[in-house]
């Protein structure tokens, strides 16, 4: 191996994140309670307003952790996982937009009732008399746009640019919510500590983007000087890109692990792209390896030597650090193949090898004479097994992978691919009986399945 990495992770940040997850919904509860007074539950239509201020909340304090759950706070990624958090962050924002959705209903029907006017009238009048509430109602809309464009379907239909520009749109929907909470909340008026621990929660969220998001890439980026050095053909429609930094060992990056990546020309500088490394980082170089799938990847091709390049990361625990078996079969599908051929190379000395590349056609075997290379030189501690043609010739069963790799239920289990080839290899796991601490997978996707 070229590499020996030692790396443990544990669970400490996802248990502490879980323990803080819960202690804030719980004190965002208790603004409502402590507040309630005997006149939110004397008539049926005050009951209604009471109900839309416990949605308003709880559904705020979904869509303030589901920006904190992205905002690449280091010790909760490594605790957990980027893709497990992008999927917590796509799972929470339906509920939020439902429970704000409903505090909108429940908040106009209450009053409309009290008042004995019809919803539209009623409607009209919130929105001239309480303050903000043309912002909150644009925030509202924002949300409304990123929610239905986060449905499977529509995100198929969209390109990574035209989604990233919309999700960014949620930062401007939190925010532009906030001063009609605070000014015309009940929970908050006359009560300063309510409002101070709301504040707090806005200024976490923003202290984390900024900080994470903005900040520390931008000292990274230029810190490490990092530009274009070379573009490499690797077939058809794949092209590498090698680039050239300073002391990049001290950005603690590691085969598996991903970057967003800003390359500044026209139409790269304006949107991060994430792409995985695909060869293990060294001091002076990192490689990504890209298939055109849309227009930024295609025109990848044609950057130039010496095109400065800001990085976001590394993000991801797709590392060899997480294994804990002396044998590590690792899956590759399609152009899943990257973070799989940078990972070859991490593993420490004693560690046997079962790399599977799993491709339609022999044309998409990507980095095979590097991975040939790499099991030449191992001195028999990596076997590297190509299965080119259609599911129903590989179909990636219990039974294939065992005939493939006798070892495979006593191994770690690494895979990264399109996402029925990842399921159809965790149920070939599970049937195998191996336990989920040693399943680890990337989802090959920019949006979480």
């Amino acid at each position: 191996m070229n590499r020996i990495l030692e790396r443990k992770f544990s669970a400490a940040g996802t248990d502490w994140a879980a323990l803080l997850t819960g202690l804030g919904l719980g004190l965002t509860v208790a603004l409502e309670l402590t507040t309630l007074r005997k006149s939110d539950l004397a008539s049926f239509y005050s009951i209604l307003q009471a109900t839309s201020r416990f949605a308003a909340l709880i559904g705020t304090y979904f869509a303030l952790l589901g920006i904190l759950l992205v905002s690449r706070i280091p010790w909760v990624e490594r605790g957990v996982g980027h893709d497990r958090l992008v999927t917590w962050h796509r799972k929470l924002g339906p509920w939020s937009l439902y429970l704000i959705g409903i505090h909108v209903l429940l908040v106009t029907i209450g009053y409309a009732g009290q008042f004995h006017v019809n919803l539209a009238s009623e409607l009209i009048n919130i929105l001239t008399t309480f303050n903000w509430m043309w912002a909150a109602l644009a925030g509202f809309i924002f949300m409304i746009t990123a929610g239905v464009t986060s449905y499977k379907k529509a995100r198929a239909k969209l390109s990574y640019e035209a989604w990233w520009v919309i999700h960014v749109s949620t930062y401007a929907a939190i925010a532009l919510s906030f001063m009609h909470q605070v000014l015309n909340g009940p929970m908050f008026i006359g009560h300063p500590l309510n409002k101070g621990f709301w504040i707090f929660l806005y200024g976490s969220m923003v202290f984390s983007i900024l900080y994470w998001r903005f900040a520390i890439p931008t000292f990274r980026s230029f810190r490490h000087g990092l530009k274009v050095e070379k573009i490499i053909n690797e077939g058809e429609n794949m092209v590498s890109v090698i680039m050239h930094g300073n002391n990049l060992d001290k950005l603690g990056a590691q085969g598996g692990q991903f970057f967003g990546w800003r390359f500044m020309s026209k139409g790269h500088a304006l949107v991060s792209h994430p792409y995985s490394l695909s060869a293990a980082p060294t001091a002076h170089y990192l490689r990504i390896t890209v298939k055109d799938l849309g227009d930024h990847s295609r025109s990848l091709a044609d950057l130039k030597k010496g095109t400065r390049v800001f990085l976001e990361g590394p993000y991801g625990a797709f590392t060899a650090g997480r294994s804990s078996r002396k044998h590590v079969v690792l899956i590759g599908g399609g152009v899943g193949i990257t973070p799989i051929r940078a990972l070859m190379e991490e593993f420490r000395e004693g560690v046997q090898l079962d790399v599977i590349f799993r491709a339609s056609r022999s044309e998409d075997l990507v980095l095979r004479e590097e991975m040939d290379y790499l099991a030449a030189q191992s001195e028999g501690s990596i076997r590297v097994h190509y299965l080119v043609g259609s599911r129903k010739i590989h179909p990636m069963d219990a039974r294939t992978l065992k005939a493939l790799v006798p070892r495979f239920a006593d191994s770690d289990i690494y895979i990264c691919g399109p996402g029925p080839l990842v399921e159809t290899v965790r149920e070939a796991a599970k049937d195998l009986g191996v336990p989920k601490n040693r399943f680890h997978d990337e989802a090959f996707a920019f949006h979480s399945e």
